[in-house]
This record gives structure tokens, sequence and C-alpha cells, in this order.
């Protein structure tokens, strides 16, 4: 799988899906969240809100992903993942790696080639950036998977730095 890096919105990224950071309600939020529900339009919330009517009526947990309609995006699909919160006395890794690998597993059942991704848990959710890049670039190099182009979409300088740095290692 080739890895590239852009600066910029995700939102507007033509792929065959978008990888949400998303709050657990599945009922859009602020950062990527927001921006994602707003530019996608309607057809996202309607999605969510039958998913959360049917098998995911608590919320979809930390770590785990499922994929709805893209609505408006330039995409086909939104793969929503839920990041965990930074911890400094407590070791959430293994869960912020999850939303990478279980994203990838959605996206190889609706058979993407194409997927972008933000940095999960680097924003409200106060990941260090230099570390989230680090678990982020790391486990997509390390799963297996048909998706032949990962690109991750960051949207400051400093975020793109963190992951050009990672790339590189």
């Amino acid at each position: 799988m080739q890895i590239t890096l852009i600066r910029g919105d995700i939102t507007g990224q033509k792929v065959d899906a978008v990888v949400n950071a998303a709050n657990s309600s599945l009922l859009g939020g602020g950062g990527v969240d927001g921006a994602i529900h707003r530019r996608g339009g309607p057809a996202i919330l309607e999605d969510c809100r039958r998913l959360r009517a049917s098998h995911y009526g608590g919320g979809l947990p930390t770590g785990q992903a499922v994929a709805t309609t893209a609505g408006e995006l330039p995409a086909t699909w939104v793969i929503h993942t839920v990041g965990p919160v930074y911890s400094a006395g407590e070791d959430r890794s293994a869960l912020l790696a999850s939303c990478y690998r279980e994203s990838l597993r959605v996206a190889a059942e609706l058979g993407v080639r194409t997927i972008a991704f933000p940095a999960v848990s680097a924003g409200i959710y106060g990941w260090p950036m230099n570390d989230a890049a680090r678990i982020a670039v790391g486990t997509v190099r390390a799963t297996p998977s048909r998706v032949e182009e990962a690109r991750f979409v960051l949207f400051t300088a400093e975020a793109f730095a963190a992951f050009e740095l990672a790339l590189a290692s």
C-alpha cells in the first residue's frame, strides 16, 4: 500500500472512503467530524441515525469503525471511527491503533482502493501529535490490506510535519 501525505481539508478528497474521527454518538460534533457532516449533508446523519437505532444504540465503541454513505462528499463512503481521549496516566495506544486497523478492515469489506485518514484523536481528544503520527503510520504500514493508497490528510503544518517525520522513520 502506498502511503501519502497531504496538507489540506479531508472533506475535499476524491477517494473511495474518507475516515471520520467521530464521537461515539455518530451524530456529528466538532473538528473533522463536524466538517464531514456539514459538507456531506443530511444523508450521512440519516445513515448514522439508522446505525444508532439498530446496531449501535449505546454508540460506537472506541477503537471500532463503521461505514455510511458519503452524501455530498467527493468520496463514496465515510468510515466513522472513535478514537480514544489521550491520558498521560493510562496507555490507550492500542485503542488508537485499532481505529486505523478497523477502518482498513471496513474498507476491505467495501472494496475500497483509496482511503483518506485524518489524525485521529490528535485534535480535541488531546493526543500528542508526534505520538499520534507514529501510531497512525506504523499501524497502517503493518496492516495487510487490499487498499492501494492510504492518504493522511492533515489540516495544520504541525500535523503535516509530525506525519512526515513518522513516514520517514
